[in-house]
C-alpha cells in the first residue's frame, strides 16, 4: 500500500471516497470547502494497485486564549472505503499523516474521533492539556498528540477550526 500526497487527479476518487464512508456528503464537502480556503492542508491517499482506497486531511487550526500559539493541525476528515475498512489503511494513514505534520513544522494534532481508535497512535483527551474543543464534545473524544515534546507545556485555551468547519 502507497501512502502519497493528493494530487490534482484524484479528487474525484477522494469525493467517493468520502461519500461512501460516510453517511453524508458533508465531509466530502468539508474536504472540497477547504481546498478552496486557500488554506495549508495536508491531503493524504492511500493507494493500492492503482486504485485509491482511503483519504485523510490535515488542516491548521487556532488557539484561542493564547498571546503564542503553538502550530497545530486538526485531522478531519479520515475515510477508506468501507471494503478496505478493518484492513490496516486508517492505520497507516494517520500514522503517516502524523509524520507529515511533523516535517511540516506542526508541534500537536488534535482531532475529534472515537476515543477506542486514536489512543494507539497516542492520542490522549486533549483537556489533559487544558487545551478545549470550539464544540460541544464528550472530553475524550477531543483527543490531542503532541508531536514534539513539552510543545503545549504551560498552554491552555480552545481550539478554533477553520470557519468552513461552521459552514457546512
Amino acid at each position: 500500500m502507497l501512502i502519497r500526497l493528493e494530487q490534482e487527479a484524484d479528487r474525484q476518487q477522494i469525493r467517493i471516497i468520502n461519500t461512501s464512508a460516510f453517511e453524508t456528503d458533508a465531509e466530502a464537502n468539508l474536504v472540497e470547502a477547504l481546498r478552496q480556503s486557500d488554506i495549508p492542508l495536508i491531503s493524504l491517499v492511500a493507494e493500492e494497485e492503482n486504485q485509491l482506497i482511503g483519504h485523510i486531511l490535515f488542516s491548521p487550526v487556532s488557539l484561542a486564549g493564547q498571546a503564542h500559539t503553538p502550530a497545530i493541525a486538526g485531522l478531519a476528515p479520515m475515510a477508506v472505503l468501507p471494503e478496505w475498512q478493518g484492513k490496516g489503511v486508517g492505520n497507516r494513514l494517520v500514522r503517516e499523516g502524523l509524520k507529515y505534520c511533523a516535517e511540516a513544522g506542526y508541534d500537536a494534532v488534535v482531532v475529534l474521533g472515537h476515543p477506542d481508535y486514536y489512543p494507539r497512535f497516542g492520542f490522549v483527551p486533549a483537556s489533559t492539556f487544558n487545551i478545549k474543543s470550539e464544540y460541544e464534545v464528550p472530553d475524550e473524544a477531543f483527543m490531542l498528540k503532541e508531536l514534539k515534546e513539552s510543545a503545549l507545556t504551560g498552554i491552555r485555551g480552545v481550539v478554533q477550526y477553520h470557519e468552513t468547519f461552521n459552514q457546512l
